[in-house]
């Protein structure tokens, strides 16, 4: 999304970065006039939303954030951005149990296997999913990051040192499959079956417009049907225990258009097999901000506890986008994956 971003930003005369950089700050804001924390929408209910400041965290500048990830054993919330930075967040919440602040605990640069920081084009970090995360065991947990660009899912410890990749099917390792470079491996998630899944935000070059596939390591994969509203793509997704997925779409077609933003979940993943369709997958809420939505690039998506998730907006940091965190409640019952 980020040359549409770009193109916006011309057209409007906007700056395409951040004119000042300010000490950390989170502001709780309201997504709607007529919805506030506590209220309920379609099938979720909102439980607080934060604008994050655009700020130097130990030296890396915490924007464009992309993907998110909760270690229970270490009460921390990742989030990695679009630079390849990993940043470590605490979120704190008020008596009713919202999302009141949120505060920032580490920040490190994501590195290569020669220990060096990531730079263009390897640095373009998207999903983010997390391994060992809620096992009793502080201090193993193991991140798993989907790129784009060069695509590829690699393992870094919370520190943002590199331990290796995930092998891929052949038609994901190679960019030329891929509809633009900037729509590549932008989910990952640990299916509690399927083992890794990756999938990617538009259909590869030669698939039918309207579905992407999700793919597991071995390379057999399911076809994902997107959602209706115009350019939709998969932004994120988090695999569920009763192998279900919670998705994360935003469809985004022209500048002074809607921004639509969707949470969607699957049926339980059957074994997957060649040009195998999900057997269902409904709309859980939908924001427009054609609606009166506040909304933004929202493309990070991750289990809390219970019932309980955050997704998180890509600002591509720049001055007129914002990095938006909000905290929601599914309303039907639902079990989450071990990670």
């Amino acid at each position: 999304m980020s040359r549409l971003i770009l193109l916006l930003a011309l057209i409007l005369g906007l700056p395409t970065s951040a004119c000042a950089i300010r000490e950390f700050d989170a502001t709780p804001i309201s997504l709607a006039d007529r919805v506030g924390p506590g209220d309920a929408y379609a099938g979720i209910r909102l439980l607080g939303a934060l604008r994050l400041s655009d700020a130097q965290i130990d030296g890396l500048r915490l924007c464009g954030l992309s993907g998110l990830a909760w270690d229970e054993d270490a009460s921390l919330l990742y989030a990695i951005s679009d630079q390849g930075r990993l940043f470590h967040l605490r979120p704190e919440f008020d008596g009713h149990g919202y999302l009141s602040r949120i505060r920032p605990v580490a920040a490190y640069p994501l590195r290569n296997a020669a220990g060096a920081p990531l730079r263009a084009p390897f640095d373009d970090a998207e999903g983010l999913a997390i391994r060992n995360g809620e096992n009793g065991i502080p201090g193993d947990a193991e991140l798993l990051v989907s790129f784009e660009v060069k695509p590829r899912v690699a393992r870094y410890n919370p520190k943002g040192e590199w331990r290796g990749e995930e092998p891929l099917p052949a038609p994901l390792r190679d960019i030329r499959n891929y509809r633009d470079n900037n729509q590549a491996l932008e989910s990952v998630t640990l299916h509690p079956r399927w083992g890794v899944l990756v999938g990617t935000e538009a259909p590869l070059r030669a698939d039918p417009a309207g579905q992407v596939r999700i793919f597991t390591r071995q390379s057999p994969f399911w076809n994902y049907p997107l959602g209706n509203a115009p350019g939709s793509a998969l932004v994120a997704m988090e695999a569920l225990a009763d192998g279900s997925l919670l998705t994360l779409e935003r469809a985004f077609v022209a500048p002074l258009r809607p921004l639509i933003i969707s949470l969607r979940r699957t049926e339980p993943l059957p074994a997957p097999g060649t040009n195998q369709t999900l057997p269902k997958v409904a709309d859980l809420a939908v924001f427009d901000s054609g609606q009166g939505w506040l909304l933004d690039n929202f493309e990070g998506l991750t289990h809390y506890r219970d019932r309980r998730f955050f997704i998180v907006s890509d600002d591509n940091c720049n001055a007129w986008q914002a990095t938006l965190l909000v905290y929601f409640e599914l309303r039907s019952a639902v079990s989450t994956a071990t990670r």
